[in-house]
C-alpha cells in the first residue's frame, strides 16, 4: 500500500499542472466537473487521494488518462495542451452548417481587421 500512496500524494501538484496546460481556471474546471471552485481548490492542495467518483471526468476534462493523472504512467510525450480556444472550436464543430458558416464569417472578419491594423502599424513604424 505505501506504494500506492506514494504515487498518488503528488496528485494535487499533477491536477495543477495538467489544469494549467489544459488552459482551465479552477472555476472553469469545476463547471465541467459539476463541482465547485472550492473542491478543486482542496484536490490540488490538500487532496492526498484522487476522488474516486469524479476521476473518469477528471481525466476526460484533461485529455489524459486516469493512470497518467493518478501519475501510475507517466504523461505521453508530444502531448498538444488542449486550450480553451481548441475547445470551443470542438464545440463549434459540432454545431449545424449554417450556424458554422456564421461563426467562421465573423472569425474572419476579426481576423481581416487586425491583419489590417498590424499591417497599417507596421507602416507608420518604417521610415
Amino acid at each position: 500500500m505505501p506504494k500506492t500512496k506514494a504515487r498518488t500524494s503528488d496528485f494535487g501538484s499533477r491536477l495543477t499542472e495538467l489544469r494549467k496546460a489544459a488552459g482551465y481556471t479552477q472555476v472553469q474546471l469545476a463547471a465541467e466537473l459539476g463541482t465547485t471552485q472550492r473542491m478543486i481548490a482542496y484536490y490540488e492542495s490538500r487532496a492526498e487521494k484522487a476522488p474516486a467518483a469524479l476521476l473518469p471526468k477528471m481525466a476526460a476534462a484533461l485529455a489524459v488518462s486516469a493512470d497518467e493523472l493518478l501519475g501510475i504512467k507517466p504523461l505521453r510525450k508530444g502531448r498538444k495542451p488542449d486550450t480553451q480556444l481548441h475547445r470551443r472550436l470542438q464545440r463549434i464543430e459540432q454545431l449545424d452548417p449554417k450556424a458554422k458558416r456564421q461563426i467562421t464569417q465573423l472569425l474572419d472578419t476579426f481576423i481581416e481587421r487586425e491583419e489590417l491594423k498590424q499591417r497599417v502599424s507596421a507602416q507608420e513604424a518604417s521610415p
